[in-house]
């Protein structure tokens, strides 16, 4: 196994000493047990950004299909993996020492839970119908997905290791996408050095990298696929950049970019994130809740009448988007260690101009954090480091 740190040299994911795998497993068992469960079922799949939870749990990375983890509290560990999956992961990888390969996990699941009360994560998006189908009435099952983010919410620091590296690579991608933006060049020819760069220092697959862009000094609010469209020289574009590093922790570092003058909108909003990242880090202080954080963060543009399409923010792990949500309706204590991404999703009354910039922070004791160090600001395109 690797050194605490240091990439194994075999697989993607950071070798783990043995203290960091029994923290997470006690967080979870005592999770479990406050709850009444017997065992707890996760579920990873392929879906970018969904397959983490497998990981955090067992080391293992899920190249294709899905797999599951279950852990009793009481007893040791099991991943399971379906028989077509066999040979799409390297399964040496994970430190659970029983792997079943079965044709249907459901039952192999509903087999070794029956009768017990389960809690599952992953149970409204990720796992599968069939499995789904085989397990109730086996057992009682319990949606878990809350419950299991808050146990794994505040990062070690192994863990705020891998979230660091992470942010490096990511807000080195975006000065990349900066270097070689240009009005006239394709959104796909300046995607591509960043792709190049994340995969060269062992994202692989572990990116989710859009575009929002718009003419006259706006971006529409829709995100989109990099594609053959060229950047125009009034237009505004908000490259979308969210990876994950080598120890398989997510993170989103990015900036909008604006070669011409922007919209008046699109100045008012800047005016609003200058005050959103003014009252950040007394707002994502430990202490302090969600629905606080949410309220102090959206006040300006709120009062600016601008509408927020996507949730302020979220816990961020080994899965893209953990709980809690950074929202109105979210009264959790957030706790020092615990990474949040924070992006306010501004957009104008007539649903024509937006600004989408985000940013890591960490929460401390005495207030958070934000990681990336870019400033605060809307770029034109030819600033250098």
């Amino acid at each position: 196994m690797a050194a605490v740190g240091e990439p194994s040299s075999e697989s993607t994911y950071w070798g783990l000493p043995q203290d960091e795998i029994e923290r997470r497993y006690r967080l979870v068992r005592e999770a479990a047990e406050r709850d009444g469960l017997d065992a707890v079922i996760v579920c990873g799949n392929e879906y970018t950004g969904f397959e983490g939870a497998v990981t955090y749990l067992s080391g293992f990375v899920i190249v294709h299909r899905y797999a599951y983890v279950l852990l009793p509290v009481d007893g040791d560990p099991a991943i399971v993996f379906p028989t077509e999956a066999r040979y799409v992961g390297e399964h040496g990888t994970t430190w659970i020492d029983r792997q079943e390969f079965v044709d249907r996990p459901g039952e192999w699941l509903a087999d070794a839970v029956r009768g017990k009360r389960v809690g599952v994560y992953g149970m409204d998006y990720v796992m599968t119908v069939r499995d789904y189908a085989a397990l109730q009435g086996a057992c009682e099952l319990v949606g878990w997905d809350v419950a299991f983010d808050h146990a794994r919410m505040v990062k070690s620091e192994l863990e705020l290791a891998s979230v660091r590296e992470s942010v490096r690579i990511n807000a080195e991608g975006f000065w990349i996408f900066l270097e070689h933006f240009e009005p006239g060049k394709t959104a796909r020819e300046v995607l591509a050095p960043c792709e190049e760069y994340f995969v060269a220092q062992g994202c692989g697959r572990w990116t989710m990298d859009m575009v929002l862009d718009g003419p006259n000094g706006s971006a529409l609010p829709e995100f989109k696929i990099a594609s053959a469209k060229r950047f125009d020289a009034t237009g505004c574009v908000l490259p979308s950049l969210e990876v994950a590093g080598p120890g398989g922790h997510w993170v989103e570092v990015s900036r909008a970019i604006c070669p011409g003058e922007p919209s008046d909108d699109t100045k008012r909003m800047l005016e609003a994130y200058d005050e959103y990242y003014a009252a950040a880090p007394a707002a994502l202080r430990a202490g302090s809740t969600a629905r606080m954080a949410h309220r102090a963060v959206a006040q300006g543009f709120l009062d600016r009448g601008f509408h927020l399409g996507h949730v302020t923010g979220h816990s961020i792990g080994m899965t893209m988007i953990e709980f809690p949500k950074i929202g109105e309706h979210d009264e959790t204590e957030l706790q020092a260690g615990t990474v949040l991404s924070m992006h306010p999703h501004a957009i104008s009354q007539d649903g024509k101009a937006c600004l989408y910039m985000q940013d890591t922070w960490l929460v401390t004791d005495a207030g958070g954090v934000p990681l990336a160090g870019l400033p605060m600001k809307i770029f034109d395109g030819g600033e250098t480091r």
